[in-house]
């Protein structure tokens, strides 16, 4: 453990970390740090290599500004945010501390952001951690890591899983340092949302993770995991775009601008490859971390049911309405044909009965429902489900949630959609792009339940006990959060009937997979 010592008063805190000293600045009660680097810039001869641990600085380093993003996908305009931002150093943390201190010894939360494993930056306002920290009185770290190609990509001479790499560097110096900033690096959270609760699925399973956190909260854990072949496949695509091969000697020259925009121009045309690639290529997903054997073992799923991270506890769900926010950005909302809903449970179901399964459960529903309901299952609802259930099954503890509140903003249409959990657990209800599911100014029930997520957050983060009763196979209870929240059964029985025997196996190379005689389910 390192020596430190900080300075807690006044408006420009100082913390000495194993790294040097550090100098934040103060907002509405919280010392905050930003840009504070825990690895080397994985550029020039550690491009695509596993994080090296950063370089010791001299002198009093200003953490005011947060550090440059890695290369991004285009979703959203992230590559021209990335692209803006100056530097290489892309491997940075950010802390919110309400007593910074060696003394304080509060709950740490580590975020880890979501998109799509593509896309992704610790400072988008959304993950402001200021209101979190200060209310739950928690310390909150937030951080980049590497996504698409350059942290996902199946590369030859390179680490599978570079960017969950990334993720262990990251909360290793939070076991080093946090204490320093009145954390205690005994009772470390971390909680994540969609590509986060993935990778947090991932680093239960992963040796490399075991010790470094305690607790775990994983928001719409996604199913894709990938087998080695299909996401070397997939690599050698966006390889190919550039006239190149999927090595680390060919890439590692490449702008890396311009090899995210190489990848951005698979994803916008895997519909071509639906044959071989699957299920990802629906969806368009062309990176997920994949099931290497070494880095990442297994699936979590199998994982967790063997045993593994039994200690840790766990706090899982999802939202009712997952994928609706993502038939919306398709152009698809409202507008989905008999034709593609039968795709869909063909493409996303668990095994060749489904469609007639899904029909058989929900009677009423027409194409726009079922094509929700498979996609939501598939992607989001039942992976967070089966993860829970492993690791009950295992003997370890589990909480599950389901959001249902309806969000408000874009005129009320999503429902209880992917990513509305973000703002509210973050208590960013103004600020960043998910704050539009909420609305032009947040409604009193938006607050209202805003603060009681917040509450079962970091009421888990300081003693592990969310305000209600583990998970069982027996009673199989459920928080749900809404206007009015309840304590009620697994609401999506349906579905987790059809869904019980899936095991969510790492996704195959189709052609591989019928050499072999099995299947993508």
């Amino acid at each position: 453990m390192t020596d430190v010592a900080s300075e807690a008063s006044g408006s420009h805190p100082h913390v000495r970390a194993t790294g040097g000293a550090l100098r934040g600045t103060r907002e509405e009660g919280v010392a905050v740090f930003r840009g504070i680097p825990f690895a080397e810039p994985p550029v020039g001869p550690l491009r695509f290599a596993a994080p090296r641990r950063a370089r010791r600085w001299d002198g009093v380093r200003p953490a005011v500004s947060y550090g440059p993003p890695p290369p991004q996908g285009g979703h959203f305009g992230m590559d021209v945010l990335a692209r803006d931002a100056a530097g290489d150093d892309w491997l940075t943390l950010n802390v919110w501390s309400p007593e910074p201190g060696p003394g304080a010894e509060l709950p740490v939360m580590v975020w880890i952001q979501g998109g799509a494993y593509s896309i992704g930056m610790s400072g988008l306002p959304e993950y402001d951690g200021g209101r979190l920290a200060r209310d739950g009185g928690v310390v909150v770290v937030t951080f980049n890591y590497r996504v698409g190609p350059e942290g996902f990509g199946q590369i030859e001479g390179a680490p599978a899983n570079r960017g969950l790499l990334d993720q262990v560097a990251a909360l290793e110096w939070v076991r080093d340092n946090i204490r320093a900033f009145g954390g205690d690096p005994g009772r470390v959270t971390v909680f994540g949302q969609s590509a986060g609760a993935g990778s947090i699925a991932a680093l239960l399973a992963m040796p490399r993770a075991a010790g470094l956190f305690g607790r775990a909260v994983a928001q719409s854990v996604p199913a894709t995991f990938f087998s080695p072949e299909l996401a070397a496949d997939i690599a050698a695509a966006c390889a190919a775009e550039l006239g190149l091969r999927p090595t680390a000697a060919e890439l590692s020259g490449v702008d890396p601008a311009r090899l995210s925009a190489a990848a951005d121009g698979v994803a916008s045309t895997m519909d071509r490859w639906v044959d071989r690639w699957g299920p990802a290529a629906h969806r368009a997903i062309p990176f997920s971390p994949v099931v290497d054997g070494e880095i990442l073992p297994t699936t979590p799923w199998q994982a967790l049911a063997d045993g593994a991270g039994r200690d840790v506890e766990l706090l899982v769900g999802h939202t009712r309405d997952e994928t609706r926010l993502l038939t919306a950005l398709d152009g698809l909302l409202g507008r989905i044909t008999p034709e593609q809903a039968e795709t869909a449970l063909r493409t996303y179901g668990p095994d060749r009965d489904t469609a007639h399964r899904y029909r058989e459960a929900f009677p009423t529903a027409g194409p726009d429902e079922l094509y929700e309901l498979v996609g939501s299952d598939w992607l989001f609802r039942m992976p967070s489900l089966h993860l829970a259930q492993a690791r009950t099954t295992a003997g370890g503890r589990a909480h599950v949630y389901e959001l249902t509140w309806s969000a408000p903003g874009m005129g009320g249409v999503l429902g209880a959609c992917h990513g509305l959990d973000v703002p509210l657990v973050f208590g960013n209800l103004e600020h960043g792009q998910p704050a539009a599911l909420i609305g032009e100014r947040p409604f009193p029930e938006a607050e209202e339940l805003s603060a009681r997520m917040r509450r079962a957050w970091t009421e888990f983060a300081a003693h592990g006990d969310p305000g209600w009763p583990a998970y069982d196979s027996g009673q199989r209870l459920v928080r749900i959060f809404d206007t009015r929240p309840a304590l009620t059964t697994y609401p999506e029985e349906a579905s987790r009937l059809i869904w019980q025997d899936h095991t969510f196996p790492a996704l195959p190379l189709l052609t591989e997979a019928v050499q072999r005689g099995s299947s993508a389910g």
